[in-house]
Parts: structure tokens; C-alpha cells; sequence
């Protein structure tokens, strides 16, 4: 497995997506939904449903989960609440708009225990309660290479909870600021920046300070990867919002693929795309509609960077046949469902 580009991804299929009114005031990337609610919701699953057919004929593992709920519009976006780490650690996170909290799903998590080697799973999301978030690998851009987790500040980014998390998860917090023509700050880190294994996306001019921008640039290409600079207007069609997967072809040989929106491929120059197409393939899929609620495919995806369970042969461990499972240990103690809460 790479330590980039998991070879896993966890999408939600939200049944009843819409653009949600509760994070409009600060997500300057979120639009108006002008169709009927039933036809926005119809017309978004067609795009998840395109997001999980696509990766998986590139032979990446997807695991699907439906949700019904009307009251969680933007559970399309689970990587704002979850994230993996090679070494089997798990972390749940604090989110900043009330009616996205209930995101969190145990099911997700407990097939992540079933699948995958899971030691910990550290639960941020006491925080909610003191107005501190972090929104995840939305909030964050991982360099899962160089261990240096790139942040920029916004109501969803809570400085203190990344020192938290860098701590437990040994990365090297780098904080900046970043802002749009208007003086907005940008609010997720997300939209701004993907880094790949041998590439990085990142609109470097949406830091102000010069200084700060130089350091994060040095940072980004320390381990010899190539820098595409994205502009503004970049940004706006959703190119920073992409992530880069492992696949495998038919004869199993690895696939490195970098996934994104149709929106953001065409807004690549030539230049740009080639300079992707020399380390990754370039899998990109239409989706307006979820792009309407100010994400786009990065935001979809939870990536699974733990080592898979091997399979084996069932245990009987009674007369009537019950499978035998082996325990979890979560923080050293075995348990079933128990998170390793954070406050």
C-alpha cells in the first residue's frame, strides 16, 4: 500500500442530499440548489452512484454506506468527520455545523474494525461542546511522506485540536493563513490543496504572507515532489479538491490514479495535466450537483490507510457453530464499540 494513496475509500450514499443552509455563511464554494429538493437528491445519487462505479473499475476498494436521514445533507462528505492512519490508528473528529455532528456513523466504524487492523480510535468530538473543531482531512491536507499536516485557519480549524492531533498521530502542524480575492478566508484546506506522492496540487497565491507562502512551498517539494500552482479561479472549479488512490489493473499490477471532479479536470491546462499524467492516471467524474453544497470529490472520500485483516478459514467455537472473532484492542483494552475519548 502506498503511504499516500489508500487502496480503500468509505463513500456515503446520501439518499436525501441538499446544499446545507447551515454551512452557506462561511463555504464562499456553496451554491444555490435551484431545482426541487426531490430532483437535486435523485440527481446526486446518479453522481455518487458514477463516484463508486468509476474508482472501482480502476480496482479500488470501495465501501459503500447508504443513509436515509434527511436531517444530515452533507453526509456525502465523510472525510470531515473520519480518518485512517497506517499502524491501524482511527480518528473521529469535531464538527463545526450542528445538524453535521450526527454524521458519525458506528457502523463505519465498526466494519472498519471487521476489515482492517484498528488498535485506536481517538474520538476529538468532545470538543463540539467548547466552539473547538476540526474538520478533518477537510479542515487538513496530510503529507502522509514528509508527516506534515497543512492547515488553514477558519471557523472549522481549531489550531489547538491539530497540535492534539499531531501529537497523537506524529505529524508537523503547518498553519496559514488563506483567503479569496475578497478578503474570505477559505474554509476548508481541502479545496486549496492535494498532495499526491510525487505531485502536489496547491493555489500557494491564496496565502498572503509572502513569507509564509515561500516556507509552505520549500515544505511541499523537501522530498523532490513537483509543485503545480493553482490560481484563484482554479480553486473555484474545485482542481485543488482531488485525491490520489491506488488501484490495480486486471493483471494486478499497482494503479495510481488521481481523482476529481470533470468541473476541475477542465480547468487544468494542458501543461498541468501532463505534468499529473507523469506519476498518476487522471479519473475524473461528472458532479455538478454535489458540487452545489461547496465540495467535490476529495470531500467524498474517507480514505482507509490501514493494513486489511487476512483473510481466514471460520473457527468453531461451540456446538452451534459461532464464528470465532478476534477481539479489538482499543487503547490496549480489549472492547467491542469503546472510542478513546479526547476532552
Amino acid at each position: 500500500m502506498s503511504a499516500v494513496a489508500p487502496s480503500a475509500v468509505i463513500l456515503i450514499r446520501a439518499l436525501r442530499f441538499q446544499p446545507n443552509p447551515a454551512t452557506a455563511a462561511d463555504n464562499a464554494f456553496q451554491s444555490e440548489a435551484l431545482a426541487p429538493p426531490a430532483t437535486i437528491a435523485a440527481r446526486a445519487l446518479a453522481e455518487m452512484d458514477a463516484v463508486a462505479a468509476a474508482l472501482r473499475a480502476t480496482g479500488v476498494t470501495v465501501h459503500v454506506f447508504e443513509d436515509e436521514d434527511h436531517t444530515r445533507p452533507d453526509s456525502v462528505f465523510p472525510n470531515n468527520w473520519l480518518s485512517t492512519h497506517a499502524g491501524g490508528a482511527v480518528a473521529v473528529y469535531p464538527m463545526y455545523a450542528s445538524n453535521r455532528r450526527h454524521e458519525r456513523r458506528w457502523d463505519v466504524l465498526e466494519m472498519l474494525k471487521s476489515k482492517y487492523r484498528v488498535q485506536t480510535i481517538i474520538d476529538y468530538s468532545g470538543l463540539e461542546p467548547d466552539g473547538i473543531f476540526l474538520e478533518g482531512t477537510g479542515a487538513m491536507v496530510l503529507d502522509h511522506v514528509s508527516r506534515v499536516a497543512y492547515m488553514a485557519r477558519s471557523h472549522r480549524a481549531d489550531t489547538h485540536v491539530l497540535e492534539r492531533f499531531c501529537t497523537d498521530f506524529g505529524y508537523e502542524p503547518m498553519v496559514f493563513d488563506a483567503i479569496d480575492a475578497d478578503g474570505v478566508p477559505v474554509y476548508h484546506t481541502n479545496v486549496i490543496a492535494c498532495i499526491g506522492t510525487e505531485v502536489a496540487l496547491f493555489a500557494l497565491e491564496m496565502i498572503p504572507d509572502a513569507r509564509r507562502r515561500q516556507e509552505v512551498r520549500e515544505r511541499l517539494s523537501a522530498c523532490g515532489r513537483t509543485i503545480i500552482e493553482l490560481t484563484e479561479a482554479q480553486v473555484r472549479e474545485f482542481a485543488g479538491n482531488a485525491v490520489e488512490l491506488s488501484g490495480r489493473w486486471p493483471d494486478g499490477r499497482r494503479r495510481t490514479i488521481m481523482a476529481m471532479s470533470a468541473r476541475a479536470r477542465k480547468s487544468l491546462t494542458p501543461a498541468q495535466a501532463a505534468v499529473i499524467e507523469e506519476s498518476c492516471e487522471i479519473v475524473a467524474v461528472d458532479i455538478p450537483t454535489i458540487e452545489l453544497a461547496g465540495g467535490s470529490v476529495r470531500c467524498m472520500i474517507a480514505g482507509v490507510h490501514l493494513d486489511p485483516r487476512p483473510a481466514r478459514e471460520p473457527e468453531l467455537t461451540d456446538a452451534v457453530g459461532a464464528i470465532a472473532e478476534e477481539p479489538v484492542s482499543i487503547d490496549g483494552v480489549e472492547a467491542a464499540s469503546e472510542l478513546a475519548l479526547v476532552d
